[in-house]
């Protein structure tokens, strides 16, 4: 129960600091005039070229569960198991300084034992397995933060 708990805790965490990430509200238009166009964000390389990454987030398990997950975009959605998503991370000068966070948490699945615990979940970047949890010794999915 307490395990439950505790990742229910990091899902709810995690959800609020990625809906929090800031708005791209256009500034009022000056009185009597035109509102101004706003310049596009841009998730080009800074100069020196980005570094790129390929990332694959996995989630193990049989049935379905709630998968969270971000770098790859975001999401938490019910996933069928075995899940997987793959894609090109490409990092900024910055990003590659200071670090390019991808997570995966996994909701809880029936255990061999018939109990609930955390689906295993594995993060994998240029081929190489970089975190990985087994669901029951470590319960809070996981993450890694790719430099350079």
């Amino acid at each position: 129960m307490r395990r439950t708990i505790s990742a229910m805790t990091l899902c709810a965490a995690t959800a609020l600091l990625l809906a929090g990430c800031g708005s791209a509200e256009p500034k009022p238009a000056p009185e009597g005039g035109k509102q101004q166009p706003q310049p596009a964000a841009s998730s080009a390389p800074a100069a020196g070229g980005g570094a790129k990454h390929d990332v694959t987030l996995e989630v193990g398990g049989t049935g379905k569960t709630a998968v969270m997950y971000s770098g790859l975009g975001s999401g938490f959605e019910q996933q069928t198991l075995p899940w997987s998503k793959s894609g090109t991370a490409e990092l900024t000068a910055a990003e590659q300084k200071v670090g390019y966070l991808v997570s995966v948490v996994p909701g809880t699945v029936t255990g061999s034992d018939g109990k609930l615990q955390q689906a295993p979940c594995t993060i994998k970047v240029d081929g190489k397995v970089v975190a990985q949890s087994d669901g029951v010794t470590n319960v809070k999915g996981c993450s890694y933060t790719i430099k350079q």
